[in-house]
């Protein structure tokens, strides 16, 4: 961005004349501003003019929290590269044809297959609204707006406790499904989840996921709710959570929204860990660590965005190959060590995203069909 639009955008910020995309960039410019810069005016007149906007920031967030980059942000697709020590913004509504648009991908959306115990598959996204199969006196119905549905018709059947059905999203996709409990789950792209078709007639409420999930689980007395993947389990009774535990990753992470669970890593000499609202366990090889995090940010693909913040290029990466279901191939003068931070809106197409990351200048993409190379 040059002097000019800076001292613009200043400019409007000051006579109330900014955008909600304007007052996100510059209280983020705020946040995040570091020497050396490549401005430049003098920085005794930036410090001038920024104290406006740390003085405004301080009236719309609570001690020791910012909200701005999450709620405000989400006005605009707003991209930073720190350690260029340069930030890139366009506003969403703004018309554009990237220069790799001619080979386009679009973004996924509501995909995921059934599997029932008797083995039959059905492809949720081609199933019309409406009744889709009955087992063990439990109804499956999907919803118009693409939910699924399992109603417990005989409370006192327990059959349905040992019938296993299995719910999975291909890259590209994601799913909304409601439990016999009451229990809600949301599975990202590349996930399955397996469960009891009747999880209300068994001791232990327990589910194996694989991949990326948010709970929001019903209270049942005496009941726990049991989030079984390859490397921990997360025990709970009624709570909001998000468990990320995929193959590709180098951990897996728990985060808490509401209520509490317990961590409990399979693994021999590890001990478990009771987590607490706003917290996050993360397990590697190494050990389990709990760290604090805004949770909003840890579920922004649930509430349909990508929120990098000072991730590593791989890691962005691997989150654009699972919603776009594409390959990222990497050549040998890509650097090392970058880093990236920024919103924007997974319902935007692949071009879009990775034009944002190119104007960075660390990293230039060409897209194959369904293969994206990574060049310098």
């Amino acid at each position: 961005m040059q002097e000019k639009e800076i001292k613009a955008l200043l400019d409007n910020y000051k006579n109330g004349t900014a955008s909600e995309a304007e007052k996100a960039l510059l209280e983020r410019w705020y946040l995040k501003y570091q020497e050396p810069e490549p401005y430049q005016f003098g920085l005794e007149e930036r410090a001038k003019d920024l104290d406006l906007v740390l003085t405004n920031l301080k009236k719309d967030q609570r001690p020791g929290k910012i909200y701005l980059w999450s709620r405000i942000a989400a006005a605009a697709i707003l991209f930073l590269a720190l350690s260029a020590g340069m930030f890139f913004y366009t506003n969403k509504d703004k018309d554009s044809v990237p220069k790799l648009a001619k080979h386009d991908i679009a973004p996924g959306g509501n995909k995921a297959t059934l599997t029932l115990a008797n083995g039959k598959v059905i492809n949720l996204t081609e199933a019309k609204t409406g009744d889709l199969g009955e087992q063990a006196g439990i109804l499956i119905t999907k919803t118009a707006d693409g939910q699924l549905i399992y109603t417990i018709e005989d409370s006192q059947n327990n059959a349905g406790s040992s019938l296993y059905n299995t719910i999975e999203t291909p890259k590209g996709g994601q799913y909304q499904i409601l439990l016999p409990d009451g229990s809600k789950v949301w599975l990202n792209a590349a996930s399955s989840l397996r469960y009891p078709a009747n999880l209300t007639a068994m001791k232990e409420r327990r589910v194996e996921l694989k991949g990326e999930a948010y709970f929001e689980v019903a209270k049942v007395n005496r009941k726990p709710f049991i989030v079984g993947t390859d490397k921990q389990e997360v025990e709970v009774l009624g709570t909001h959570f998000n468990v990320k535990s995929y193959a590709d990753d180098n951990s897996t992470k728990t985060t808490l929204l509401e209520g509490s669970v317990q961590v409990t890593p399979k693994s021999g000499g590890i001990s478990e860990v009771i987590l607490k609202p706003g917290f996050q366990t993360e397990l590697k090889a190494s050990g389990l660590k709990v760290i604090a995090v805004e949770v909003e940010d840890e579920i922004d693909w649930k509430n349909g965005d990508f929120v990098f913040k000072e991730e590593r290029l791989e890691s962005i990466m691997r989150k654009i190959a699972r919603w776009y279901d594409v390959q990222v191939v990497y050549r040998d003068d890509v650097p090392q060590n970058v880093s990236l931070e920024g919103l924007v809106s997974r319902s935007k197409s692949i071009s879009e995203v990775l034009s944002l990351i190119e104007s960075t200048g660390k990293v230039h993409f060409t897209i194959e069909r369904r293969k994206i190379i990574v060049t310098k």
